[in-house]
């Protein structure tokens, strides 16, 4: 054991800087040192509107693209097992791999680009705030998000396919509020997308 031992073994004794002009409630509040009963406490600062829009997109592109690849690889089984030129076992193999491979990625890349512009739309919308200008009209966001994400994906189209672009998205986010409003659950509860 070493020549130096405190009482009941709980270590050195904090010095006495009394004397000194180290003021210890700055330097180090963790050391016990009590402050003053008129500061207030430290609080950090954390965003209360819940996820940034990077871990967002990254949550909504990841689940549309799995999504699109489920959805996408059995539309392609399906045609995969309906134009099978032969009926040998390794022929079928190879024509349902290969539709479903084509099907699913193009399902997925669509559906993980159209979740990138929507969260991209509706981090827009929350940051300039604009529910706080619409009055009793709570989805705003997501409508405008989805509506500006049909007018950008099909933008090179025209402007008339744009636009119908842009109404099916303002539609699809109608129909998932009036479905929740009847069901009596809060809207926007998943966290994913406009669900």
């Amino acid at each position: 054991m070493s020549g130096k031992e405190f009482e009941g073994d709980a270590g050195a004794p904090l010095p006495d800087f009394s004397t000194t002009n180290i003021n210890l409630t700055t330097v180090a509040p963790a050391l016990g040192v009590p402050r003053s009963l008129e500061e207030q406490p430290d609080y950090l600062e954390y965003d209360q509107k819940g996820r940034g829009v990077v871990v967002t997109m990254f949550a909504n592109t990841g689940m549309s693209y799995l999504i699109g690849i489920g959805l996408g690889g059995m539309y392609g089984l399906r045609e995969g097992l309906a134009n099978t030129p032969s009926s040998r076992f390794k022929v079928k193999v190879n024509s349902v791999l290969n539709h479903c491979g084509k099907r699913g990625s193009r399902l997925g890349n669509t559906l993980g680009v159209l979740s990138i512009m929507y969260s991209l739309y509706e981090w827009a919308g929350d940051s300039l705030e604009i529910e706080n200008y619409t009055g009793p009209i709570q989805p705003v966001t997501p409508a405008l998000a989805t509506f500006m994400t049909g007018v950008t994906f099909y933008s090179r189209s025209g402007p008339r396919v744009a636009a119908l672009a842009g109404s099916i998205g303002l539609g699809a986010v109608g129909a998932t509020y009036a479905t929740y409003t009847l069901l009596g659950l809060p809207y926007g509860h998943r966290g994913y997308l406009f669900f």
